[in-house]
């Protein structure tokens, strides 16, 4: 029997269940909060409840009670993740000799996130038909753990909290860390209450019948300066959101359940967009990575690049400012070198973890190229390319000089930094890649899925070679695309399996597993079409199709179990990009598929919220999908992913540069009748509003306006 050894420092410790607990997410630029459904902030679940700034937990508890007692739930919204609204009734309790039974008062508590502060409107209305005298608390505490303490890395010394600032109106927390930081949380109330003691503020209110009173608790993070009050920042909040939802494509169709998955997809994008000092970036997810990852936003903006190319363009601005220019070992840094992730926070400060700013990424450098020539196609913004053509060409010696350390033409990866990811593919926990027996596989490691992403980058960046007056480069790059497609073909096919090798290990001996990686060589192109057909069938076998999604791994392997990270679960960015590849490839009903099960898998959602990844267990009749007891919600490249499967099966490409938009053998699911797409943008001036109508298997188009001199095609 094999004993688990968290050799992964970093491994995420589960000793209680969060999906068992119902809580509330906001977010909103370096903060974000995770309440209970009563808009508390409780010790449960995996503890990782708070309102978190930078990286650190800056509240760790907040209780509102009425004489030691919880109030009664009513119901709790979130209102495009801008607003949490909870609505609350007292419990049976006693004020002093007087008994106020329950259902008298209602409670009702708004919550919002802006500028590094909660803001909460906390309101109490007497529906009772006397005078009453209401006694309530707010307590409170701050730990100011930093992230990788509540997901359960330990610390051998901590720094020191301080002694508690109360004055009439405020309280002030703080904590000096062993990086020499005073880190502060200042609660303020308004109005004041009658006492403020050490971790609680005590209300005496007296409201007549149908008199409300309402509490203003603004809770503020760090040496940032709360906007005002709560209406304030509630008006700036919701102007930001609207800007940034301007830049979306409108998409509505005849299902309502869909909508509100496309609704809640965008919400949750719109939430982990962050203003950034090099520009917004789609942070990864909360709770875990709430912070800039390379692979996470790259994927992220491939998935809504046809619906906001805006989200591409943050991405590679940031990524190209953040590129690495010099070696170190450390973060696994390579010159050209796109980054695997940044963190602050004490921790990450005092090098205690390796991922302030960490390198140790495989495929992030060859897929920067790759979204940088599918943002050029999809705009034409040449100028945009010209602007980061250095950083590009950096990449694309990356791949040549580090990428292929041993010249072997295929692009391989091993850890220096002792600190260090030991896997550094997208499933990058240390158990995710091996051989059919289970052994795991010694590196350097060449996965397959990272062949077909430098295959697409030497493709896209020949096409911008060409664009920008370099015709040698492109044609050299061409070649080395070509030669790399015909070998990936010879090395990497298993004939007996009908799939690719999951890897090759630093011995080049092919780990010859049933992976879906396999499916993100259809989504690069890599894979060669008279493999296509077998590798299809093999995805959507049950081996690997659920009902629900495309498993990690196939339900054959030694090493799968639904329950795993990386070795049997489902991913719905995964499933997205498995989808569009079998759409690249004409196999439009496969994709169909698996968009039919990850949109029917979102319906148990909480939220209809579709999660990083749940558990990989058989879709059976009026049974719900088995949720992933540590996956974060809301997750960047899981909300996108439902974009780029409606894409593939729509066969809806961009040319901005021709002004053309193209349908190749589009289809719809069978739950969807009819989409519509507003303002559609196609370069960078042209728009197009169309519907797709479905009749039985035929899908027509329908132009209903156009901006510019933009040409649809389609292709049946």
């Amino acid at each position: 029997m094999e004993v688990i050894k968290v050799e992964d420092k970093f491994y995420i410790l589960a000793s209680s269940d969060r999906a068992a607990e119902c809580s509330r997410v906001l977010k909103e630029g370096e903060t974000f909060a995770i309440f209970d459904c009563h808009g508390d902030i409780l010790p449960i679940g995996l503890g990782e409840q708070g309102i978190f700034y930078e990286g650190t937990r800056h509240l760790s508890k907040m209780e509102l009670r009425f004489a030691g007692l919880r109030p009664l739930l009513l119901g709790a919204s979130i209102k495009q993740n801008e607003l949490l609204a909870i609505d609350l009734m007292n419990p049976d309790f006693m004020a002093g000799e007087v008994a106020i039974h329950r259902d008298a008062i209602h409670i009702f508590r708004n919550k919002l996130i802006w500028q590094g502060s909660c803001y909460e409107q906390l309101r109490l209305t007497n529906f009772s038909l006397g005078t009453l005298q209401i006694p309530f608390t707010i307590n409170f505490e701050a730990d100011f753990a930093d992230i990788f303490e509540v997901r359960g890395t330990k610390r051998e010394r901590r720094g020191d909290l301080l002694k508690e600032q109360v004055s009439a109106s405020s309280a002030v927390l703080s904590y000096k860390g062993l990086d020499g930081e005073v880190r502060t949380t200042e609660i303020g109330f308004s109005p004041p209450p009658e006492h403020i003691n050490p971790g609680e503020a005590r209300y005496l209110v007296v409201l007549e019948p149908k008199e409300s009173l309402t509490v203003g608790i603004t809770v503020t993070c760090g040496d940032t300066e709360p906007c005002g009050n709560f209406q304030q920042a509630q008006k700036e909040a919701h102007a930001s959101l609207q800007q940034l939802k301007s830049d979306y494509c409108r998409i509505s169709t005849d299902n309502t359940h869909f909508n509100l998955l496309l609704d809640r997809s965008q919400s949750d994008l719109i939430m982990m967009t962050t203003r950034t000092q090099h520009g917004f970036y789609p942070y990864a997810g909360v709770p875990w990575f709430s912070t800039a990852f390379g692979r996470d936003g790259i994927i992220t903006a491939l998935e809504t690049l046809w619906v906001n190319p805006e989200i591409a363009r943050g991405v590679l601005c940031y990524l190209a400012r953040t590129q690495a220019e010099t070696l170190n070992n450390e973060k696994d840094a390579e010159p050209g070198k796109i980054i695997h992730e940044t963190r602050m926070g004490e921790m990450a400060a005092l090098g205690e973890i390796p991922f302030g700013c960490y390198y140790g990424s495989v495929d992030s450098t060859p897929l920067f190229i790759a979204l940088a020539g599918a943002y050029y196609r999809k705009t034409g913004d040449l100028q945009f390319i010209q602007q980061i053509w250095d950083n590009i060409l950096r990449a694309l010696d990356w791949i040549k000089i580090y990428g292929d350390a041993d010249s072997d033409g295929f692009v391989e990866f091993a850890r220096h930094s002792p600190q260090g990811l030991v896997q550094q593919g997208w499933k990058d926990s240390n158990d995710s890649v091996f051989h059919a027996d289970g052994t795991l596989a010694q590196g350097p490691i060449a996965l397959c899925e990272v062949q077909g992403y430098v295959y697409d980058a030497k493709v896209s960046a020949a096409e911008m070679a060409a664009a920008l007056g370099e015709p040698a480069l492109a044609l050299e790059l061409l070649e080395q695309a070509h030669t790399l497609k015909r070998r990936f073909s010879e090395v990497f096919w298993c004939e007996e399996l009908s799939v690719y090798a999951l890897a090759l290990d630093g011995a080049k001996n092919p780990c010859r597993v049933r992976s879906s990686n396999a499916g993100h060589c259809l989504y690069s192109g890599i894979a060669a079409p008279e493999h296509a057909g077998a590798l299809a069938s093999v995805l959507l076998s049950e081996n690997f199709y659920t009902g629900w999604g495309v498993r990690t791994l196939a339900g054959c392997e030694t090493r799968y179990n639904p329950m795993s990270y990386h070795n049997g679960s489902i991913w719905p960015h995964d499933n997205a990009l498995v989808a569009y590849g079998l759409a690249r490839y004409g196999f439009t009903r496969n994709a169909m598929t698996i968009l039919d099960g990850i949109f029917h898998a979102s319906l148990a959602m909480d939220l209809q919220r579709l999660p990083e990844l749940f558990c990989g267990f058989e879709r059976h009749a009026d049974a719900s999908p088995i949720l992933y007891p540590v996956a974060c919600a809301p997750q960047s490249w899981a909300s996108a992913s439902v974009y780029l499967m409606l894409q593939g099966c729509m066969g809806l490409s961009i040319n901005g540069s021709t002004k053309q938009v193209l349908f190749t053998h589009p289809a719809l699911p069978s739950f969807l009748h009819e989409v519509t797409i507003n303002d559609l943008k196609v370069g960078t001036d042209g728009a197009i509003d169309i519907v797709l109508k479905r009749y039985g298997q035929d899908v027509t188009v329908i132009v209903l306006r156009k901006v510019g001199p933009v040409e649809v095609v389609i292709i049946k």
